[in-house]
């Protein structure tokens, strides 16, 4: 695919990047060296080993396409073991300051040093539900009135909705937010009668209005939840370090009564830490930018990171859906620092509430994803950002890779050997699950995370039914990216609308219109196993599971009634439920606002 031309970049984006500084960290460059042969290499040896594995009576047209599949299928896989390895070492033999040893910006302002920047809260949201939107920004705006700094912020609620409902909601928001806290803190509602441009449109649009009115501003999504700390934290180390240009939060996710979200975000956090130790060692000032949570220097941004509109039409031309990456790359390119901070602790936000939601947020991202694909030729990138955009397009290249790699393998009877074809099976499995086996084991080692998540026996519980859950969801959801991606060249496409955030059941029609496909090709697949290689069911079973009951485990794990059970018994707890914790950096984090109907609802038994 064509790569955009240089032309079409925002004119302040041409500029020539700044050298490094005097103090460029060489080190930094021999970690990165050191992991990129790292990958390499064990890219390399296992698809020599696979090779080994299928041609042992010569080459073959389904053998070759095997290993090409198998071959795309590596580079996010073995990234995120090694991520994991480093991760793992740090939380290991620097238990005491793991995050300062990657990101020694962690610890470059003193937490008592005044505020003497003025910082925009940017909440973005479109026909989002007002009252918990209103309920996290009451929280949030309370704890930097009582912090004694709200001076140094203004809130900007940016909003893209079109619906007279929501608007009309939106404007009574406005009004409540203003009568409480119009002295304390400045505030300023906006609504767009178009939607330009999705969310980077939103900010960009603040910046042309009122981007020269701050020095910073900090981006919340609809359901992002950050704590005062964490937000004068952000504020002091960019005052601190004038070379970064985005700081970036580990953005963790908050209790759920949802049984789907709490299986999901209890993987995510125990994968997280270490992913992202491990990522930091080597990404360093070539960081990170998730969209959300996070802080901008705004003159740099509203210089160099105005988005191209892409050419041709969606869902692979037009504006950029997935902007936050390329705006941390575009960044870099200029000479300020991408950084993030490795640790957990005051940044919250909600995750989908059920297998349907999940599938239609993980196509979102997919699209946007594959929008890179025209933005690889940019000139004068960083070679650590080439390959972060690179591994932003694998991550979605692996599902349809591993389908055809099975699919080739179903029907190919002769010349494999099985003891290999066992032992890269074991291989790539550890190291799919390599990040959460990592934290997992950390979490394990140390009293207070245990004590934190529950105890040793709840965490173990909670890491199994995490591991079967998504054995049998991860078919389902890369049959879905799948379909999706053949249907991107002919147009296909996920529309802009609020995500679903209420804790609530799947009716089963819901369910059968949105996973037949998924159920029909788990029967097909079970026919043609059973008639082609039926010794090799069992090896099948997790794959067949998964498809064919696809419908079932969607509504099993959105019903109300499985997830009160799973937080009666504290089953995939997380830290924020327990009611005093010492895993947490951030005083009071068990005290994260709660709104009756939304994704947090009913934890509170959890630590009974």
């Amino acid at each position: 695919m064509d790569s955009l031309p240089d032309d079409d970049l925002a004119p302040h984006a041409q500029q020539q990047p700044q050298s490094p500084a005097p103090g460029f960290d060489h080190r930094l460059r021999w970690r990165r060296i050191g992991f990129a042969i790292a990958v390499a290499g064990t890219c390399i040896g296992l698809v020599w080993l696979m090779a080994e594995a299928l041609f042992v009576d010569g080459v073959d047209a389904l053998g070759a396409g095997m290993l090409v599949a198998f071959a795309f299928t590596l580079p996010w896989t073995v990234t995120g073991f090694w991520n994991a390895a480093i991760g793992l070492a740090l939380m290991m033999f620097c238990r005491r300051d793991a995050a300062g040893v990657v990101a020694p910006h962690l610890h470059a302002a003193d937490p008592e040093q005044r505020i003497e920047t003025s910082t925009a809260l940017l909440a973005c949201f479109r026909n989002e539900d007002t009252d918990p939107l209103s309920h996290n920004l009451i929280w949030m705006l309370e704890g930097l009135v009582h912090s004694g700094e709200a001076h140094a912020f203004h809130l900007y609620l940016l909003s893209d909705s079109d619906q007279p409902a929501t608007v009309a909601a939106e404007s009574r928001m406005v009004a409540e937010l203003e009568a409480r806290f119009g002295g304390a803190i400045a505030l300023r509602y906006r609504r767009r009668d178009d939607s330009c441009g999705f969310k980077a449109g939103n900010i960009r649009d603040f910046c042309e209005r009122w981007g020269a009115d701050h020095d910073f501003a900090i981006v919340l999504d609809a359901d992002s939840v950050m704590s005062p700390q964490a937000m004068l934290r952000l504020v002091r180390v960019m005052q601190a370090r004038p070379e970064i240009g985005i700081l970036q939060t580990l953005v963790t996710a908050r209790p759920s009564a949802s049984a789907f979200t709490r299986v999901f975000q209890f993987g995510m956090r125990l994968g997280m830490r270490s992913y992202t130790l491990g990522a930091a060692s080597w990404q360093g000032d070539c960081g990170p930018y998730w969209g959300h949570n996070a802080i901008l220097r705004l003159r740099p941004f509203i210089a160099h990171c105005e988005l191209p509109e892409l050419p041709g039409p969606p869902p692979l031309g037009g504006p950029v859906l997935s902007h936050d990456q390329l705006e941390a790359v575009l960044m870099r390119r200029a000479g300020h620092e991408v950084r993030v901070l490795p640790d957990e602790g005051g940044s919250w936000e909600e995750n989908p509430p059920n297998l349907l939601e999940f599938i239609r947020r993980d196509l979102r991202w997919c699209q946007g994803n594959m929008q890179y694909l025209r933005l690889l030729g940019l000139p004068r990138l960083r070679a650590v950002s080439r390959c972060q955009l690179l591994l932003a397009i694998g991550m979605y290249l692996g599902a349809p890779a591993w389908l055809a790699f099975m699919g080739l393998g179903m029907w190919r009877q002769h010349g494999f050997r099985p003891d290999l074809g066992l032992i890269l099976l074991l291989t790539v499995l550890g190291m799919s699950l390599a990040p959460k086996l990592a934290t997992l084991a950390d979490v394990l080692l140390r009293a207070p995370l245990r004590r934190a998540y529950g105890g040793a026996a709840r965490i173990i519980a909670g890491a199994a039914l995490e591991f079967g859950f998504w054995m049998l969801v991860a078919p389902v959801v890369a049959l879905a990216v799948t379909v999706f991606m053949l249907g991107l060249p002919f147009g296909r496409r996920v529309g802009w609308v609020a995500q679903q955030r209420i804790v609530q059941g799947i009716d089963w029609r819901v369910a059968l219109k949105a996973l037949w496909p998924q159920t029909a090709v788990g029967l097909l697949l079970a026919a043609v196993v059973a008639w082609r290689t039926p010794g090799l069911l069992w090896l099948w079973a997790p794959v067949l599971a998964g498809l064919i009951g696809s419908i079932p485990l969607a509504w099993l794990s959105a019903h109300p009634a499985v997830g009160r059970w799973l937080v009666h018994w504290g089953i995939c707890r997380i830290p924020e439920e327990t009611p005093t914790t010492a895993a947490g950096s951030d005083a009071g984090m068990h005290e994260l606002p709660v709104h009756g109907g939304a994704g947090g609802t009913a934890w509170g038994s959890a630590g009974e």
